[in-house]
């Protein structure tokens, strides 16, 4: 069997395992694992994949899981690197569901302190993608109303699917611009 097959499945699996607050918390552990340690992908590779996987409808880390192990091996590969990022999760769900009812969850001290414990490391581990996602999609003072101003009317009700559907046609847009600029010799315009 291919080595790269488990390769794929150990480093989701480490993942899987190893983070906790869901796909915006696994995100900086993802891109330094695929793009830093193993460059299986390019950094602007990665934030269009993390794009196309946030606007997937599924959990993010097993969206990027699956199309990360595509690229390198197709369904078998995808297959494997999604196992890879949901057996740790199912595994420690069983054991809980096993081991711990409700009430010792609930009335345990100790367990409640872990809990409080993990908090504020799942805010700073969903805070650094999006600096770095935000370094590498070049926002800057000029553009940061942008992303600030989808937020808030996500959070007052817009459907999120209408910023998708923006976007998209903006970069269509955007892409096609850059085009003609570039076949006209004018590139220096398109900033």
């Amino acid at each position: 069997m291919d080595k790269l097959y488990f390769k794929l499945f150990w480093t989701f699996f480490k993942i899987g395992a190893f983070t906790f607050g869901g796909g915006w918390a696994m995100i900086s552990i993802i891109e330094r694992e695929i793009v830093d340690k193993n460059k299986w992908i390019g950094k602007e590779e990665f934030l269009d994949l993390l794009a196309v996987s946030q606007s997937l409808p599924g959990i993010l880390a097993v969206n990027i899981s699956v199309s990360i192990g595509d690229k390198l091996r197709g369904f078998k590969g995808s297959a494997v690197a999604a196992l890879g990022t949901i057996l740790p999760s199912f595994l420690i769900i069983l054991a809980i569901a096993m081991f711990l009812t409700p009430d010792i969850i609930k009335n345990n001290p100790v367990v409640a302190k872990i809990f409080k414990g993990i908090r504020p490391c799942v805010v700073a581990l969903i805070i650094a993608p999006v600096i770095t996602s935000a370094k590498a999609a070049r926002i800057n003072l000029k553009t940061v109303w942008i992303p600030v101003v989808v937020a808030v009317l996500i959070y007052v009700g817009w459907n999120p699917i209408v910023f998708i559907i923006l976007g998209g046609l903006g970069g269509y847009l955007y892409l096609r611009r850059a085009d003609r600029l570039m076949k006209s010799g004018k590139e220096g315009e398109l900033k």
